[in-house]
C-alpha cells in the first residue's frame, strides 16, 4: 500500500523517519524515496494547472461562439433587451479572463516577451471568431501550422513561427495544444 505523503501533517523529520521500506535503507535512501513522492504531486499539480487552463479556453471559445450564433436572436429583441444581454456576455468574457492559473515556466526575459505576444495574438484571435469564423479558422490553422512539422495545406504563418521559436520548450507545448484546441472547436462549432 502506498503511503501518501502529507505536507502539512508531519515534520520533514518524521516524514523521513516513519517512511515505509526495507529496513536496510539508508536515511538518504528514504528522504530520497519522499522526495520521489512528491515529486509525483508536483507533477499532478502542474497537470491540473494546464487542465485548468484548458478549460478557461473552452469557456472563452464557447462565450465567442454563443455571441456568433446568437446574432439572428439578438437583432429580434428590444434594443434595451439585447444591450443587457451583450452587457452580461461582455462581463462573463472579461471576469473569464481575469482567471490566471499561473504555472512558472522557467523563462529568460526574450521568452517571457514572446509568450506574451503570443498570448496576445491568440486572444485577439479568439475574439476575431465572433465577427468572422471562417478567418478566425484559417488564421488559426496558420497559427498551429508554425508549431508544427507536419503543415496542413501549406498554410504557415511566419511571423507567429518566428516569436513561437524564441518561447521556452515547454511554452511551445502549450501553445500548440491551445491552438489545437482552439482549432477543433471552431470545426465542430461552424
Amino acid at each position: 500500500m502506498e503511503m501518501e505523503v502529507d505536507c502539512l501533517e508531519s515534520s520533514p523529520q518524521v516524514l523521513v523517519e516513519s517512511a515505509p521500506g526495507s529496513p536496510d535503507k539508508s536515511t538518504k535512501e528514504r528522504m530520497l524515496d519522499l522526495l520521489d513522492k512528491m515529486e509525483l504531486r508536483v507533477e499532478r499539480l502542474r497537470q491540473e494547472a494546464f487542465r485548468l487552463e484548458e478549460e478557461k479556453d473552452k469557456v472563452l471559445t464557447t462565450l465567442v461562439s454563443m455571441r456568433t450564433s446568437w446574432a439572428d436572436m439578438l437583432q429580434n429583441l428590444q434594443e434595451e433587451d439585447r444591450d443587457d444581454v451583450l452587457r452580461y456576455a461582455d462581463r462573463v468574457t472579461s471576469r473569464c479572463l481575469t482567471v490566471e492559473v499561473p504555472l512558472k515556466i522557467e523563462r529568460d526575459e526574450v521568452q517571457e516577451e514572446s509568450l506574451h505576444v503570443v498570448n496576445s495574438m491568440i486572444d485577439s484571435l479568439v475574439m476575431q471568431l465572433r465577427a468572422d469564423p471562417a478567418g478566425s479558422r484559417k488564421l488559426c490553422l496558420s497559427y498551429l501550422n508554425a508549431c508544427s512539422s507536419s503543415v496542413e495545406q501549406d498554410v504557415t504563418d511566419e511571423t507567429f513561427e518566428a516569436t513561437v521559436l524564441t518561447c521556452s520548450v515547454d511554452d511551445q507545448k502549450l501553445i500548440q495544444k491551445r491552438l489545437q484546441g482552439l482549432l477543433n472547436y471552431i470545426d465542430k462549432h461552424s
